[in-house]
């Protein structure tokens, strides 16, 4: 869910794409945030980066 929050979706896009409720996606959400001690949806990915669960797409835009 973290590199779903990285693209940029929302609560509601999430939830669509995963077939579960948006109140799913949020607790789900706060979890992830919890656990990596993140103010914001930002932080949480920037701390993914520092910790490896996030990877740099090797993929150029518009390729």
């Amino acid at each position: 869910m973290l590199g779903l929050i990285r693209q940029g979706f929302s609560n509601d896009e999430i939830a669509r794409l995963l077939g579960i409720s948006e109140r799913t996606v949020r607790a789900h959400v706060t979890a992830i945030l919890a656990t990596l001690s993140a103010a914001d949806r930002a932080q949480a990915v920037a701390i993914g980066f520092e910790l490896g669960l996030l990877k740099l797409s090797s993929k150029k835009a518009g390729s």
